[in-house]
């Protein structure tokens, strides 16, 4: 660990900590993991501008990062992300009013071709749990700070430790909370899918492995505090979309999407309670949204498109049914937003992209919207911010009746694919290279 920063001082150090220590009096909004409060991008907030100047909304800060697609935790008045330069990884906690580095931790990180070819990340966000920060890099390497100083508290390197494949582009599974466990996807080896072997030696190692693998490791539950496996199991294709959890008629469940199903677990010990199978699979990006009415969302580019998944209890036990599949919106790496009894999300891979808007309860798209490239997006104050890949930051408005564009300047660069974190009136982004704050209030 070593702190460093155009403004780094002590004194930095020491604001940090005296934040955590109030953290139990704190009454600031905060966004502690991937999505925010909720995993979902919504959040609660008042007062937000209609519109902002033709410029954008007023800069606070901006600075140069480094390489990376992981978003942006808040807690306290600190931001907390991860960047790479050349073959390292970093996680680093920021001065939330400056933006100035108050610590960070490298972490080599070697890419390959395929990790190069769109970005070689990191992709996932940090989870923040009391002073306890958890990071994972592109290869699969998990950390736990003290947030405070940067000082490591344990460490698993997934690939070394539990045989798990790093996935073509990189790790990408952001952590989740789940009492006094964080759990993350691992899986186990497949060496069916390994290049450059012949098909004699992928038979021989698959019998190797077949002997070595003696547990599933789909998922895995690390002990918040030692690091320990509480638990581990299913033995399902792991992808890159990060689990949720979703309170179902008063039963906690974990879902996670996999390459050809859905599945949702029981949190405590990773025991299956349902799944869903897709036709086609799918290259599974983008978190599942639990949205009203009991119904799971998922989404995914490659002209593999949306589907709507029912949970119904039938003899105490939950029963998922599909309700309709389409290709009117398909999401690639970003998010969706439900408001009321639609879906808002933004449409595409690598070509032209739309945002769409589609009933949650037929599937039908109500209306589909050109005018900016692929999107990701927050939900305060009723209204929408978006952020293009393009760095176009808008402000929206979206109903069943269309979009209206209140506000839209560019302030970042190609290619911007982190979602925007809001916390209070504050605004932050970043794009490949920079990262930056913005007053939305």
């Amino acid at each position: 660990m070593k702190v460093r920063g155009v403004k780094s001082t002590p004194g930095h150090l020491l604001l940090l900590i005296l934040s955590v220590a109030l953290a139990g009096c704190a009454t600031t909004p905060q966004w502690t993991q991937w999505g925010g409060p909720n995993r979902n991008f919504m959040v609660e907030a008042t007062d937000l501008a209609d519109e902002w100047p033709e410029d954008g909304p007023p800069k606070l800060w901006h600075r140069e990062l480094g390489d990376g697609y992981s978003t942006i935790a808040v807690q306290n008045g600190v931001l907390y992300t991860m960047y790479r330069t050349e073959q390292d990884e970093y996680t680093v906690a920021l001065d939330a009013a400056s933006g100035d580095t108050i610590w960070e931790h490298k972490n080599p990180s070697p890419t390959t071709g395929q990790m190069n070819q769109f970005g070689p990340g990191p992709h996932t966000t940090p989870l923040i749990v009391g002073n306890r920060l958890f990071s994972i890099g592109t290869n699969a390497v998990m950390h736990c700070y003290d947030k405070r100083t940067g000082d490591v508290l344990w460490k698993h390197d997934l690939p070394e430790e539990f045989g798990a494949p790093i996935p073509g582009y990189g790790y990408a599974n952001s952590p989740i909370l789940y009492k006094n466990t964080i759990i993350i996807p691992v899986d186990h080896p497949r060496p069916e899918e390994e290049e450059g072997e012949d098909a004699e030696e992928d038979a021989a190692e698959e019998e190797v492995v077949k002997e070595e693998v003696t547990e599933p490791q789909t998922l895995v539950a690390f002990d918040l505090k030692s690091g320990d496996v509480v638990w581990k199991n299913q033995d399902f294709k792991a992808h890159y979309a990060s689990p949720i959890l979703i309170d179902f008629r008063g039963e906690e469940q974990l879902v996670l999407l996999m390459e050809a199903e859905m599945i949702g677990v029981n949190p405590n010990n990773g025991e299956l309670l349902w799944k869903h199978e897709f036709d086609p699979p799918g290259y599974h990006c983008a978190m599942p949204l639990w949205t009203a009415d009991d119904i799971l969302f998922v989404s995914a580019a490659y002209n593999i498109g949306s589907r709507a998944v029912q949970l119904t209890k039938q003899d105490g036990k939950t029963v998922p049914k599909e309700l309709w599949y389409s290709k009117k919106l398909r999401i690639h790496h970003g998010n969706a937003i439900p408001i009321g009894d639609h879906i808002y999300g933004s449409s595409g891979d690598f070509g032209t992209a739309l945002v769409v808007c589609l009933d949650t309860k037929t599937g039908k798209a109500v209306w589909r919207k050109r005018g900016f490239a692929k999107a990701t997006f927050v939900y305060a104050d009723g209204k929408l911010i978006l952020f293009d890949e393009e760095g176009k930051l808008a402000l929206v408005t979206a109903t069943p009746e269309g979009l209206t564009v209140h506000s839209e300047c560019k302030v970042a660069e190609r290619t911007s694919w982190a979602a925007p974190t809001l916390v209070g009136k504050t605004l932050y982004v970043r794009d490949r290279r920079h990262i930056m704050a913005f007053d939305v209030g």
